[in-house]
């Protein structure tokens, strides 16, 4: 019997609007009703981005997680505590900020529940701001902002620029921070060691299941580790061909609620609705 799902947001939960439909919604609810799934909304996105899914869901009442900053953090929904957090050393902030000034790419982060960036209508930053439901606040540099601790930069540009990008900051920075594409215009740098998958693990332990008790659903390049980690791996039918490699099972795209088919038929036991 699966206990815990662990869900990725945008192009799996969630629709080209960012909304979660009915049916995964109704779905998701019953889940935790009538099989006591606890769920994991883990996402690149920080944690105010997260926040108002969590109410949708209510996962304050039935037990579940945030998992934000692809793993940077984790909030107990019923407590409303962070329970794990990773951040950033700053030694490693001006080498960061070279390159993306360099490169021509945005360099994007998230405070006090804004999010801050250097050119606010940059169509990368704006998608970004769209994403969250977050409002932007640009600041003149980030050479002399930082002064808080930070999870997450998120680097966004044109994919032909991102590319190369994550191989030099890897060559430059690897050992020291994380660093991937959540999607082919978006690059995450994170403290070494976070992601998806790491923090999953962290989480199971903490509340006692295991790996074969979980589901993890997802679509991009960052939840690849969390869904070769789970115990029934599954990839939406948008997802990358590199995860769909990856995955035990290959449900319906986030617009045909796959979240919800997955649900349906491994927590609910019910038929699958075409």
């Amino acid at each position: 019997m699966y206990k815990v799902l662990a869900l990725d947001l945008d192009g799996t939960l969630t629709n080209s609007q960012k909304e979660i439909p009915a049916r995964n919604l109704r779905t998701l609810i019953r889940a935790q009703q009538e099989r006591g799934i606890r769920i994991v909304l883990a996402s690149g996105r920080p944690v105010q981005g997260i926040i108002p899914l969590a109410r949708q869901l209510r996962l304050h009442e039935f037990g579940g997680f945030i998992m934000a900053f692809n793993g940077g953090q984790i909030i107990d929904c019923q407590t409303g505590k962070c329970i794990y957090r990773k951040d950033l050393h700053p030694n490693h902030y001006p080498l960061i900020f070279e390159k993306t000034c360099r490169t021509g790419v945005q360099m994007i982060t998230y405070h006090n529940g804004h999010i801050y960036c250097e050119q606010a209508g940059n169509e990368y930053v704006q998608y970004a701001a769209f994403i969250n439901k977050m409002p932007l606040k640009q600041i003149e540099s980030f050479r002399t902002f930082f002064g808080f601790p930070i999870p997450k930069l998120l680097v966004a540009g044109h994919p032909s620029l991102i590319e190369p990008l994550e191989h030099e900051m890897a060559f430059h920075l690897g050992g020291r921070v994380s660093v991937y594409r959540s999607e082919p215009f978006f690059l995450e740098i994170m403290p070494e060691s976070t992601n998806k998958a790491h923090a999953l693990d962290h989480l199971l332990r903490r509340i006692g299941a295991g790996t074969e008790e979980t589901i993890a659903c997802g679509d991009g390049f960052n939840d690849l580790c969390m869904i070769e980690f789970a115990g029934l791996g599954v990839a939406m039918g948008n997802a990358q061909d590199v995860v769909k490699r990856a995955a035990n099972l290959i449900v319906a795209s986030n617009e045909a609620c796959g979240v919800a088919q997955v649900v349906e038929e491994y927590v609910l036991g019910a038929p699958l609705l075409h």
